[in-house]
């Protein structure tokens, strides 16, 4: 398990934290408002992170694709469930 940390404490403690994740083998994960920003982990834990299958990075990308090419079949209605205000427009083929 992960220490939570508040930002505005982290940044008074920061030499501390890197200390107890070199050192003690923790995870801290840094949060404002109570939601994660952002993780401090050891360069190990990141090396090992970073071995991992990409099959989570080609789950996002398919998933992407499929909100965009659908996003033209349902219009104003996706973009107001979304709170979206805008809608990136290609080029128009003339």
């Amino acid at each position: 398990m992960a220490y939570e940390i508040p930002v505005t404490q982290a940044r008074a403690e920061l030499a501390e934290l890197i200390n107890r994740v070199v050192y003690g083998g923790e995870r801290v994960v840094v949060t404002r408002h109570g939601k994660p920003l952002v993780a401090l982990v050891s360069a190990a834990d990141l090396e090992r992170l970073q071995e991992l299958p990409d099959e989570g990075e080609e789950q996002v990308i398919s998933s992407v694709s499929s909100v965009h090419s659908t996003s033209s079949t349902s219009g104003a209605g996706e973009r107001q469930r979304f709170g979206i205000a805008a809608e990136h427009r290609g080029p128009k083929a003339t």
